[in-house]
């Protein structure tokens, strides 16, 4: 057996000695959003640590568990504090938790994060739709022999993000009076934030915003046939665009005050969905 699929194997199996819960959909928690799994209908938890093998993460502000439930009456496994590259873990166990709410039984995955604004019409404390992304600056998490369990050799990534679901977001954002921007997010590897030399190269490949995660997971949950839509919070702009210096701390800050409404946007995804 595949050594990554093994080890997903083994993690499918630890959660499935603690919970038989069958989720619909997946929510993977960005900065600012954290708190939003203890306010839905909990109905079993499984911390990270407890997964043999399975990576933790190290971010503050990122709990590390799967939280299993239903936001009305759809059922839900949610992703309290994702896994980074820069944290220093390979790309396939980046994408192990994404791959393991797959396996788990979602066929829908919502994705959401802290971002840098690229796009000089963005300000802090906006919400981008994602429409594309850009990886070249990553290793591909589909890199090695082809899990063909879950999927195809060459998958085709035209439409990575959903255009049905991002109907459901237009519409959703207009009903709660949301200026939705939309865009293209290009993930880095971080954990350094860009140099404005960076910043001006993306901005020439066409991107609106700048992350250290999300697409990775995007490319993996495609490749297994998942239905994929995504959500950048806007905290900042990006390097050389303001003479402001970048720090964790206004990311936290922005996201934090943004946190309700993208709270409110996210339930009402996850039911019309």
């Amino acid at each position: 057996m595949n050594q990554i699929y093994g080890k997903l194997i083994k993690c499918l199996e630890s959660i499935r000695q603690k919970t038989d819960f069958q989720p619909e959909t997946a929510l993977i928690l960005g900065s600012g959003l954290g708190d939003y799994a203890d306010d839905i209908q909990i109905e079993a938890t499984v911390e990270y640590s407890e997964i043999d093998g399975f990576p933790v993460s190290t971010v503050p502000g990122h709990k590390g568990r799967f939280v299993f439930g239903y936001v009305d009456k759809t059922p839900v496994v949610i992703m309290q504090g994702r896994v980074h590259y820069y944290e220093g873990y390979s790309m396939s166990d980046v994408v192990l938790p994404t791959r393991l709410m797959g396996m788990l039984g979602a066929k829908k995955l919502i994705l959401t994060n802290a971002a840098g604004g690229i796009n000089f019409k963005f300000q802090p404390g906006d919400f981008m739709m994602i429409t594309d992304h850009i990886t070249t600056a990553i290793p591909s998490p589909l890199l090695g022999a082809n899990l063909d369990e879950l999927g195809p050799r060459f998958p085709d990534m035209s439409q990575v993000y959903s255009a049905r679901m991002q109907d459901i977001i237009r519409k959703n954002a207009a009903e709660m009076g949301i200026t939705l921007r939309e865009g293209v997010y290009v993930q880095l590897t971080g954990p350094a934030y860009e140099t404005p030399a960076e910043i001006r190269m993306c901005r020439s490949w066409g991107a609106d915003a700048v992350g250290m995660s999300t697409a990775c997971e995007a490319m993996a949950a495609r490749h297994m046939g998942l239905e994929i839509c995504g959500i950048s919070c806007i905290t900042n702009l990006a390097a050389g665009m303001s003479k402001k210096e970048l720090n964790h701390q206004e990311v936290q800050e922005t996201a934090d005050r943004v946190a309700k409404q993208f709270k409110e946007l996210i339930s009402r995804i996850i039911v019309t969905v």
